[in-house]
């Protein structure tokens, strides 16, 4: 049985305004299937004969709507199968305008509001279509029974033209028998690995469980070509890519779970968050809930990245203040203005940190992998860990014992010695007089055609060439008078007169208190 069902009450079908989540979102009237093809199903899940029920809503959305407007759908009893596509105009605009975008995503009959259990799926504009069912699911949302109730539709205008965003969306329910669901299988939390030693990883990376092209074997497969330890499943506002790593990893790969949290004004990496753990996106800065959920990303055991703090895209821009990070992605993809500033501010932090002795926010880099010829592994965080697991991993970022590299081809050995025959290592801090003298280290390799160049809270204040080979010894002496925390960078020349030359590695801080 197919039929439509228009919206009344103007453009948005609008049934009213939903006040009670942190960010106002609108409701359209409600799609029933309630008296779907009486008599055919048996009311108990069993009937196998009832024919598919279709019903299509179409509408406009106005310039200025809600970041948010929810389709409620009440689903009979015996669905076996929910399936909803969409489409919308694309309509032309001039230059410098912003034009049709609209995301898409699905919660069930346990509740829409934010934080809530009925999360079943996000596809954001990446798919036209989805569907749900017990024993299986698209991916990006998750499988499970269609239950009785109102679920809603989530659509995201995220930008609207002028003339407004007309939008059309395809419900169809199939009956029957419903499949099993199955046990979820999770990465295990610890490979074999080196014991104590460096890791280098990935944590920001896409598949087509989001807006990525690449399949999870396909990403394993790039991870260990680049040379990686570890990795970190992070897809758009999704958890559903939690449990598609079976027989993938390895001895020698570890595979976290994670997501990025993809808000209107900015995003953030949820990083080795427990297995199954979801974390809802949908507010702004001035809602005030970011709070909320960087503290649910920490009880889930991960840490809270904000990425691309600088990118440019529409929403990316990050907002939210970095009070509630454990990291920060300062490198994200091939090296870019965006990243310089990034850099910048990061270095800015560090310098307000120890002048008010207040804890400092390291740095990490990832390359944002979606598909090719995107790399994975450009860049790569490279950890100092006790083992190759996911408790030692995250203390690892936490507490700074890390560098970034553009490739498994560059490493690096950084720290400082002085005092008393005290050494400190990268993350770690110095104790010396203030004017005892303290000598920096750097060790490269990999790194042919690059300068060393040391940065304290004063600035810039050594630079040498490297050897033609890319690997050699830098030193330099300074005190703790003098520089609070030495960092290093490797950089490759300069390709735009004025402008300094990409990074080829970057160090977090090593401390030095007089």
């Amino acid at each position: 049985m197919t039929g439509s069902h228009t919206p009344q009450n103007g453009p948005l079908g609008r049934r009213g305004l939903l006040v009670g989540t942190a960010a106002t979102a609108l409701t359209l009237s409600t799609v029933s299937f309630a008296n779907a093809a009486p008599g055919k199903n048996d009311g108990k899940g069993g009937g196998t004969d009832q024919d598919d029920v279709t019903k299509t809503v179409r509408g406009t959305l106005p310039t200025g709507s809600p970041d948010f407007v929810y389709l409620p759908v009440e689903v009979p009893r015996g669905v076996r199968e929910i399936a909803v596509s969409y489409t919308y105009e694309k309509t032309p605009v001039p230059a410098g305008t912003q034009g049709n975008a609209l995301d898409i995503g699905i919660f069930d009959e346990r509740g829409a509001e934010l934080g809530g259990r009925g999360f079943r799926g996000w596809s954001g504009g990446a798919r036209a279509d989805f569907f749900i069912r017990a024993d299986e699911a698209t991916p990006g949302y998750v499988a499970g029974p269609v239950r009785a109730g109102t679920w809603n539709i989530a659509l995201g205008p995220y930008t609207v033209a002028p003339e407004g965003l007309p939008y059309e969306v395809t419900i169809t329910l199939r009956f029957g028998v419903p499949g099993t669901t199955p046990t979820p299988v999770y990465p295990p939390e610890r490979a074999k690995g080196r014991g104590r030693a460096w890791y280098r990883g990935d944590c920001h990376l896409h598949s087509v469980h989001s807006d990525g092209k690449r399949t999870p074997a396909e990403i394993a497969t790039a991870a260990r070509a680049a040379g990686l330890d570890f990795i970190n499943s992070s897809e758009h506002n999704t958890h559903s890519a939690h449990s598609a790593w079976q027989g993938l990893w390895g001895d020698d790969l570890l595979i976290l779970t994670g997501e990025e949290i993809t808000t209107r004004n900015g995003h953030v990496i949820a990083l080795a968050t427990d297995p199954g753990t979801f974390v809802d996106w949908r507010y702004r800065a001035r809602d005030n809930r970011f709070g909320h959920y960087a503290k649910a990303v920490r009880r889930a055991g991960g840490l809270v990245v904000p990425a691309h703090p600088h990118a440019t895209c529409i929403g990316c821009h990050w907002k939210f203040g970095f009070g509630e990070a454990d990291a920060v992605e300062v490198w994200n993809g091939p090296y870019t203005p965006e990243d310089e500033i990034a850099l910048a501010e990061w270095d800015n932090s560090l310098v307000a940190a120890v002048r008010a002795s207040k804890p400092w926010v390291p740095a990490m880099g990832n390359s944002d992998a979606h598909r090719e010829p995107d790399k994975v592994g450009l860049p790569q965080t490279v950890v100092l860990a006790e083992e190759l697991s996911r408790d030692a991993i995250v203390a690892g970022i936490r507490s700074g014992h890390s560098y970034i590299a553009e490739s498994s081809a560059v490493s690096l050995s950084f720290g400082a010695s002085g005092g008393r025959g005290g050494h400190a290592g990268i993350g770690e801090r110095l104790r010396a007089d203030a004017d005892s003298p303290v000598t920096v280290r750097l060790e490269v390799t990999g790194a042919p055609g690059c300068t060393a160049h040391f940065v304290t809270d004063q600035g810039t204040l050594f630079t040498t060439a490297l050897p033609e080979s890319g690997a050699g010894t830098v030193e330099w002496r300074t005190t703790p008078a003098y520089a609070a925390y030495v960092r290093a960078e490797v950089r490759h020349p300069s390709t735009v007169p004025g402008l300094p030359g990409a990074l080829a590695a970057l160090t977090n801080p090593v401390f030095l208190e007089g």
